[in-house]
């Protein structure tokens, strides 16, 4: 008796114990979100987010308890006309009097007049760490705005670390319950056209929904190993919506299949699992495969992003493999209503005259595939021309949408004083009998700077040491906004002449530079040399998936060709879109020349695995048509036809979870949303419908080679010809 797959006695187990296997899920997906509500969530820490020598200063910084300082600034401007300074300065006072009582602030600085004399700054330090200051931070902005309602003649504003978190934490949770308010609707009325009844077309979207939750509540649990970013909830959001429906709908769309042709409600959730979730674990293992890859960056950022996704994904695929086929044994034909009657009619009507479009899109891929992979590959390769000037760079706070109210103060606190938008932070650490030493060349440093026109003059550096003497941190103003090749200048300047000439005589202590700029520079820096490594590893892991899973060869090369396509095509319209102006205000952002540093690392290896869903289930279906006995020219246009509604429906469906990111503020998940949507279409159109039957035709009985070890003789396809007789290609899928 041949042995049975695990995907297929899993779902024979839910068939026969349905309520079972749907209270199980249940109660897993409970426990998950309320476990990971109950500890909490731990996000990453300045020190642990950094590399580079920015990392090793902020370690110093650390390790001296001198690290960032959560800080407001209160700047004071005239309403219209010159700011009368005697005004200001009362302003000033009473904002420092009001500030300086209360238990959430350690010192206030004195009332700082700016050098054309349009404003007056104080600055207000706070206690506590500067995760802390979110929270903090709403009782100092109540005495400012105490203060501005005494003073109506003058501009009084706050801006710092808690206030802009606060205004940047609260445009994220708008965001994302934005994203779920469009998102959810919009999947859920493509479903309804593509089942054409409303219980069929809410499974799928229910399934994605619970895995969401349960990997959320993952996540926070998991945190308190692999600490998250503030912008993982919405990948998680992203990615569980996405892959959660396409899996579902692979698994649901073959049940009805099977139903159609006549098969009893068990027969068609097994063959569904024979086929349908083999493709379904398959993809989600080859998904899986490259996300783990950016642990190979040995960055905690790449580390959350993976873990976070990884969790949805395999969340998804459980939930596929497991309670749905119990649902759909359950519920049986009843997945078909209640029946939307438009819908359906059109549907029934589709399905009974046998016609499909695809057949036409198939043609010139099939009687001219030379041509037609040529003309496409060079489409492709045209549209990621752009991506060879790529720049990479972090987002700042210059980088958000001045819609944010925060913003519009931000840039009138830099305009005054431009060594709040952006600084350098030198840290100093060696033996504390060294600190007079590293004091007078700090010292010394500072007055360099305080006549070279790379660094700001509208304040005095700050000097700190630490309680035991053994660090020390300067911080000097900047007069341009980082990113900036004006900021990498004195960045430049500063590490390679300027330090090394003061401190290089002072033997045993070790110094760096942290800092926005320093930031900037660093993180792209580590990106460039993680990114070869990274991909030569999606590129072998998911090269062996697909080797092992079709036991090709060929079949492997080709998957990874293509994606390649794909991710480099959507790199280079990624480009084109975002370092330019023109899409500024069709897509509501501020270009920052570039795009942001961690995106391609990232987008590169989920564009990868997800496009193994596609890939997987077609390529699935044209070697079943093969191992009936067609001829790969036939066997090609059958297993296109016949699962192409399906991969259709699954694309459009991802796409328009996509692009609902391309419409949040924050300018990475705009790119993100951008980048994914546009690599699904290409890679669910060009790639799919065009390059894959082309290089597939042109290939002919090769793409079923293998070395001999991998072969099974049962399972080999065996070289049809052209005349060989063929079934009639059912578009009804």
């Amino acid at each position: 008796m041949t042995r049975q797959p695990t995907t297929v006695r899993i779902a024979r187990w839910s068939v026969l114990h349905p309520w079972r296997a749907i209270l199980t899920w249940l109660l897993f997906v409970a426990i998950c979100v309320l476990v990971g509500g109950a500890v909490g969530t731990r996000t990453l820490t300045p020190t642990e987010a950094a590399v580079g020598e920015w990392g090793r200063a902020e370690e110093i910084r650390s390790a001296g308890d001198l690290g960032e300082r959560p800080a407001e600034h209160i700047l004071i401007t005239a309403r219209s006309g010159t700011l009368d300074a005697t005004r200001a300065q009362e302003a000033a006072t009473a904002a420092g009097q009001r500030l300086g009582g209360l238990p959430e602030v350690d010192a206030v600085g004195t009332a700082v007049p700016s050098p054309d004399g349009t404003a007056m700054l104080v600055q207000v330090q706070m206690r506590g760490e500067v995760a802390d200051a979110v929270t903090n931070v709403e009782p100092l902005l109540r005495e400012t705005e105490a203060v501005q309602q005494a003073y109506p003649d003058l501009r009084i504003e706050q801006v710092g670390t808690g206030s802009i978190n606060k205004a940047l934490g609260e445009t994220q949770e708008e965001d994302f319950k934005f994203a779920e308010f469009v998102s959810i609707p919009l999947i859920l009325i493509i479903l309804l056209v593509v089942f054409g009844a409303l219980i069929a077309a809410s499974i799928p979207l229910l399934l994605a929904l619970s895995a969401v939750a349960a990997a959320l509540g993952l996540a926070s649990v998991t945190s308190h190993l692999v600490p998250t970013t503030s912008s993982l909830s919405s990948i998680i959001l992203l990615i569980g919506l996405a892959v959660g429906v396409d899996y579902s709908l692979f698994y649901v769309r073959r049940e009805r299949e099977e139903r159609r042709a006549g098969r009893d409600a068990r027969e068609a959730v097994e063959t569904s699992a024979a086929t349908s979730g083999h493709a379904v674990v398959v993809s989600g293992l080859a998904v899986i495969v490259s996300l783990a890859a950016l642990y190979a960056a040995v960055n905690a950022d790449f580390s959350s992003t993976a873990t976070g996704a990884i969790l949805v994904v395999a969340v998804a695929v459980l939930g596929s493999v497991t309670v749905l086929p119990a649902i759909l044994s359950k519920l049986g034909r009843w997945v078909d209503r209640p029946r939307i009657p438009l819908v359906w009619r059109w549907r029934e009507r589709r399905a009974a005259t046998g016609r499909s479009v695809w057949s036409t899109i198939l043609r010139p891929a099939l009687r001219r595939p030379a041509a037609t992979l040529t003309v496409a590959v060079l489409v492709l390769l045209a549209l990621a021309a752009p991506a060879l000037g790529m720049k990479l760079r972090l987002t700042t706070p210059s980088d958000l949408p001045r819609s944010i109210e925060i913003m519009r103060s931000y840039d009138r606190l830099v305009a005054a004083f431009p060594s709040t938008g952006s600084e350098h932070v030198v840290a100093v650490e060696g033996p504390a009998d060294r600190q007079g030493e590293v004091r007078t060349a700090l010292e010394g440093l500072a007055r360099r700077t305080a006549v070279d026109p790379l660094f700001a003059h509208d304040r005095e550096p700050v000097l700190r040491t630490s309680a035991d003497g053994r660090v020390s941190t300067l911080t000097i103003g900047v007069p341009a906004n980082p990113g900036t090749q004006e900021a990498e200048d004195s960045l430049r300047a500063l590490r390679e002449t300027l330090l090394p000439s003061a401190l290089d005589r002072i033997p045993d202590i070790e110094y760096a530079v942290s800092g926005q700029t320093a930031a900037d520079h660093d993180y792209v820096a580590e990106m460039t040399r993680d990114l070869p490594l990274i991909i030569a590893i999606v590129l072998v892991l998911t090269f062996l998936v697909m080797m092992i899973t079709f036991r090709s060869v060929v079949v492997a090369t080709l998957s990874i060709l293509l994606n390649c396509l794909s991710v480099v095509a959507a790199f280079g319209i990624l480009t084109a879109v975002f370092q330019g102006e023109w899409a500024e205000g069709l897509l509501g952002f501020e270009s920052n020349g570039g795009v942001v540093a961690w995106l391609p690392l990232v987008l590169f290896v989920i564009l990868f695995g997800l496009s193994m869903d596609y890939h997987v289930f077609l390529v699935s279906r044209i070697r079943e048509a093969v191992l009936q006995g067609q001829p790969t020219t036939v066997a090609v246009e059958t297993g296109i036809v016949r699962s192409a509604g399906v991969v259709t429906s699954a694309a459009v469906i991802m796409v328009a979870v996509v692009s609902v990111f391309a419409t949040l503020t924050a300018l990475e998940l705009k790119q993100l949303g951008v980048g994914l949507a546009v690599a699904i279409l290409l890679d669910a159109t060009i790639i799919r419908a065009v390059v894959l039957p082309a290089a597939m035709t042109m290939l002919g009985h090769r793409n079923w080679w293998a070395p001999r070890f991998m072969r099974r003789r049962e399972e080999t396809p065996a070289e049809a010809t052209e005349s060989t007789p063929t079934e009639r290609v059912d578009t009804t899928a």
